[in-house]
């Protein structure tokens, strides 16, 4: 009974708020939600991870290492998401009336489309994270793209809606592939309901030729949820037109969701002994990912775009971790946690900066140190930390991924990643100190709130997070990463 609570309270809480949200007429009652439910989700997770809840319903519902390391990201970003929202809308409230092309909340958007679709939203991200069975995998995978849909259209002028067309019909696509890769597992595997457990058991005898058609498609299907190159062209435009919360959300949970996807069907080829095969895949979109990113963020002129690139990047460095074998496995489940943290802070700090100067132009944006001190602080501290800068968790993870390729004597993989990371942190930290350092610009007279508490704090939080990663992992957190990255380590 314990586990059948935890796993649909994780599920029934976010989904049915977002429902009552839908209906509630009370503006106060409608925002005391996001946080509630957030609470309420944490506090289940917390006790998802010390109970260790057996699997239910037959093998369809459960937590294993890698689900539960997504599962606790996600609910610490939403929990982050829904505190720094009570400050947004009230500000939002208060600005309605500007113009559409600079407001954040256009003025016949409803509130309650905006809260009930952000709990809606992690639900279904909840919904991946504890399925176990891989078709299922797929629905979850799927609805989140629905009902994270009007989160990107929310501003209602025609940059969103090029955005979320962008995003339906790209990801929709992808998604599609990933059912025919679904369809050929299937074929594959005529004895077998698809659980995961199931087959992994049998991935031995299952036919090779099935499987690497089967890998293919999931590998562009959920490659292009995962915001891979050359399957990206959502991404940029999806998380720079919408609001920054959501964007947070998109960045630091969605594309986790879509990598754990991915991460299954791999587990079932490594198995199946296609170690080579796998590698060369992965490695070939990783870099790809990794040398488009550098490009786009060296040239970049728009903060929120930049940090849209900078998940591409930072998805390829995943996936190139996991390319490297169980040697580099820690490596990117440790960034994809890092990746998170200090992603989802810089877009929180970057609603604060786009309210304060109401433009995402960073030539626009100077003097940030003398005119918002603690955003200029997170700023320039979140873009170094992604860019790799010690002490912050980025650099461990970054280093366990060379480490790795070192390790098996992947020299040419070792330089080129480092390489290629140099580029980044070079082109982040000249845009980060430009907007810094400098004559302060003329921020918007009513964008004050912007520096509120419930603006900075989220996002401070976030990112001592991933610096407490840098000095000390948390056995917890270890014993998750050590758990997903090893052969075992799957919770009964």
């Amino acid at each position: 009974m314990r586990s059948y609570f935890i796993y649909f309270g994780l599920m029934a809480l976010p989904i049915l708020g977002g429902l009552v949200a839908f209906v509630l007429r009370s503006i106060r009652i409608r925002r005391a939600l996001l946080p509630g439910v957030a609470s309420a989700h944490l506090i289940l997770t917390l006790l998802a991870l010390h109970a260790r809840p057996a699997q239910i319903l037959g093998g369809w519902i459960g937590l294993d290492d890698a689900g539960s390391l997504l599962l606790l990201v996600t609910s610490i970003l939403f929990y982050a998401a829904a505190v720094y929202a009570q400050g947004y809308l009230r500000s939002e409230s208060r600005t309605a009336h500007r113009d559409p092309e600079e407001s954040f909340l256009f003025d016949n958007a409803p509130e309650a489309v905006f809260i009930g679709c952000l709990l809606l939203f992690l639900g279904t991200m909840t919904f991946v994270e504890i399925s176990r069975h891989l078709g299922m995998i797929w629905v979850a995978v799927e609805s989140t793209t629905l009902v994270s849909a009007p989160l990107i259209y929310f501003h209602r002028h025609h940059r969103s809606l090029e955005a979320v067309w962008k995003y339906l019909m790209i990801c929709s696509v992808g998604i599609a592939l990933a059912l025919l890769g679904l369809f050929f597992l299937a074929s594959a595997e005529s004895s077998s309901s698809l659980l995961l457990d199931d087959v992994l058991r049998d991935a031995v005898r299952l036919p090779i030729p099935w499987l690497k058609t089967a890998f293919i498609f999931m590998l562009v299907g959920y490659g292009t949820k995962m915001g891979l190159a050359p399957m990206h062209t959502w991404l940029p435009d999806a998380h720079s037109e919408a609001p920054s919360l959501v964007s947070a959300l998109l960045s630091g949970s969605l594309l986790n969701c879509a990598f754990l996807a991915l991460w299954r069907m791999t587990q079932v080829c490594i198995a199946a002994g296609m170690n080579d095969f796998v590698r060369d895949l992965l490695l070939a979109l990783g870099f790809t990912s990794l040398g488009l990113a550098a490009v786009f963020i060296v040239r970049q002129r728009d903060f929120k775009r930049l940090l849209a690139y900078s998940s591409i990047e930072n998805m390829g460095i995943i996936t190139i971790g996991v390319a490297l074998g169980t040697a580099g496995y820690s490596g990117a489940f440790l960034h994809m946690l890092n990746h998170s943290l200090i992603k989802g802070s810089l877009f929180l700090v970057a609603g604060s900066i786009l309210a304060l100067h109401g433009t995402r132009a960073t030539d626009a944006v100077r003097g940030l140190s003398k005119r918002a001190p603690a955003a200029a602080r997170l700023w320039l501290l979140g873009l170094l930390a992604i860019g790799g800068m010690p002490p912050f968790g980025a650099f461990i993870s970054k280093f366990i991924i060379v480490r790795a390729a070192l390790i098996q004597g992947h020299w040419v993989v070792a330089s080129a990643f480092l390489g290629i990371v140099f580029i980044v942190f070079v082109g982040i930290s000249g845009i980060a100190l430009n907007m810094v350092l400098g004559t302060p610009s003329e921020p918007k007279s009513e964008s004050q709130a912007a520096l509120s508490a419930a603006w900075i704090i989220p996002p401070t939080i976030l990112l001592a997070l991933s610096l407490l990663l840098g000095l000390f992992i948390p056995r917890v957190i270890g014993n998750l990463i050590q758990g997903a990255s090893g052969s075992g380590g799957f919770w009964p």
